[in-house]
């Protein structure tokens, strides 16, 4: 580890605790209905939309009702993106001339995948995707998918808020208000910022050029495979041109980021140069990422009345999140043991650390960073190869998600999936003073603890389920590309980004297959919808009570203790809950790797 990989990162977090407050602020003016510096463009806008689709922005809603309305926006959103898909080769900005997309599993993971703002991709989009399906189809997903993860928390937040009320807003005006105040404008001047640093932005079709010399690479199947021959050798081919894929790329990247979506118009993600050419592109996309869920925080605080709550949890968010990223640096930075001694003048465990799956333009500690950002918010954008990592380095991003992503999280999911917590941190400091638990003047009773514990289950019961299954048959294990617990930590890292709606791949399974697909698809979808309707159950039940005022028995919610509590909460739950698969997975292999066994 060097001081200039430190200060890389500490100064990454100074940017994200400078842009919590006005962020939080404005997204309180927002939500609130009030005015804000972009009404006179988006209100007139806004009312267009309601008059043409006959939303009510008056209406109030009841959180089942608010729950319908969401539900059937994702349910016809799903369906209208896979139709996109399988019809592709009929719609218009298609210049490859790319058929549908096949089998029809791929186009259900993809549909599932988007609309759940898990952006997992068991495809390589320059080579399937259509300009078309790219922007009116997955960009659009970004942002309304987006939205409806902002919407959900600002909905959970108001039914704290508010006293002795049956409703907790409107989704379709929140949904709007989302989309128009909050993403949109941010992305049109986060896009331009990128194409000024080099990312792409066009419609261009995709350029053939001649190579230098020939190159010989291995062949690969339909299915992205690398082939082999009956003696198990690579099969390989002489290649004399390239295909230079290009595209509306910038206005893709910039929502993918700030929306924490994740999935790349490329296959290589966030390290191809045209998604992420320049140290100050990862910078700003990495800051994009965290920027709504650290706003969050504050909005949380500003709308509740305890803006010393909202600095609590940030804090806590900020603590998990140099944790992670430490271990992970580290662990990277230190390299592999196995190869120490492999150059006979050099005594170091590896010099310079681990390179592998690394992009050599950002280094060790930005790699480590990025990994760390992207699976503490569910954003599944990658500039490294987490199945080249070493095991505990490649376990941190495994365990952000496994913790539901809080750690700033989501847009929107991290802060209602870190209420949940919240809930069951009262409650526990309640049964230590042995009286009702309360929370921001609420009382917090069986009915809310129940539906939290509902959450809190719904999301390793898929994940290990699956994962289980996947690990003793073959058409699960014929996928991986590695043996022993590298293997099983490949097929969990799958389910864990599917439940988390995270979509970043560890690497190194083949998750392109009728089981995978189908599996992964129906995973992101109990890991957002089944983890959402008791949530909404809760932010219903809340805004029904009356206040009750802080007494010597409460226990303060704005404190460094409570901060320490909330983090106890969530490490005990995700390690209870996680702790025999990872010993199985990377805890085993860290321990082989010291003892000279590699996989």
């Amino acid at each position: 580890m060097t001081v200039n990989g430190w200060f890389q990162i500490l100064f990454f977090l100074l940017l994200v605790f400078l842009v919590t407050k006005p962020m939080g602020v404005f997204m309180t003016r927002v939500f609130n209905r009030e005015k804000t510096f972009m009404d006179p463009v988006m209100r007139p806008l806004e009312r267009l939309l309601y008059r043409v689709t006959g939303v009510d922005e008056d209406h109030e809603m009841r959180w089942t009702e608010y729950a319908i309305a969401m539900l059937l926006f994702s349910v016809v959103s799903m369906i209208v993106l896979y139709l996109m898909q399988r019809l592709q080769q009929y719609l218009p900005w298609n210049p490859q001339k790319f058929g549908p997309v096949t089998p029809a599993h791929v186009a259900f993971n993809t549909a599932a995948s988007f609309t759940t703002n898990t952006n997992w991709q068991a495809y390589a989009g320059e080579t399937t995707m259509s300009y078309f399906t790219q922007m009116a189809g997955l960009a659009f997903h970004n942002f309304v998918s987006a939205a409806t993860g902002i919407a959900l928390a600002i909905a959970f937040i108001r039914g704290i808020a508010r006293r002795q009320m049956k409703t907790i807003g409107n989704f379709w005006v929140d949904l709007v208000r989302g989309c128009l105040w909050v993403l949109l404008p941010f992305c049109v001047v986060g896009a331009l910022a990128l194409v000024s640093q080099g990312v792409v932005q066009n419609l261009h079709p995709y350029e053939t050029v001649k190579l230098v010399e020939p190159m010989q690479v291995q062949k690969t199947d339909a299915s992205g495979k690398p082939m082999v021959d009956s003696h198990g050798k690579p099969v390989m081919q002489t290649v004399t041109e390239q295909t230079i894929a290009q595209g509306p790329v910038a206005s893709q990247e910039i929502i993918k980021e700030f929306g924490t979506n994740g999935g790349g118009f490329f296959n290589a993600n966030s390290a191809h140069p045209f998604e992420n050419p320049t140290p100050l592109t990862n910078l700003i996309e990495m800051v994009a990422i965290f920027t709504i869920g650290a706003g969050l925080t504050y909005t949380l605080g500003r709308m509740t009345g305890s803006q010393a709550h909202g600095w609590a949890v940030w804090s806590a968010m900020a603590i998990l999140f140099l944790a992670g990223v430490m271990v992970a640096y580290w662990a990277e930075a230190r390299g592999n043991p196995l190869l120490t001694g492999v150059n006979p003048h050099v005594t170091a465990l590896q010099p310079g650390g681990n390179m592998e799956g690394k992009e050599v333009r950002f280094g060790i500690a930005d790699t480590a960073l990025f990994g760390t950002v992207t699976t503490d918010a569910s954003c599944g954008a990658i500039n490294g190869w987490f199945d080249s990592f070493t095991p505990l380095g490649g376990m941190i991003p495994l365990v952000n998600i496994m913790l539901s992503e809080v750690i700033f999280g989501g847009v929107g999911a991290g802060m209602y999936g870190m209420l949940i917590y919240i809930v069951l941190a009262v409650f526990i400091a309640g049964l230590m003073v042995g009286r009702t638990p309360e929370y921001l003047g609420k009382k917090i009773e069986a009915y809310d603890v129940k539906m939290a514990m509902l959450v809190v289950l719904v999301f390793p019961l898929v994940i290990l389920a699956f994962t289980a299954v996947s690990s003793v048959n073959g058409f699960g294990t014929s996928s991986i590309a590695n043996q022993g617990p590298h293997g099983l930590t490949e097929m969990l890292y799958a389910f864990v980004s599917g439940a988390g709606n995270n979509g970043s791949a560890f690497g190194g399974l083949t998750a392109n297959t009728l089981w995978y697909d189908t599996t992964v698809g129906l995973t992101m979808l109990a890991g957002r919808f089944l983890m959402i309707v008791p949530m909404l159950a809760i932010a219903g039940n809340l805004a029904e009570k009356k206040y009750v005022p802080p007494s010597l028995g409460t226990f303060p919610v704005t404190t460094p203790l409570f901060t320490v509590l909330l983090i106890g909460v969530i490490l005990i739950v995700g390690a209870l809950t996680f702790f025999p698969a990872l010993s199985l997975g990377p805890i085993l292999e860290h321990l082989l790797m010291m003892a000279g066994k590699t996989f």
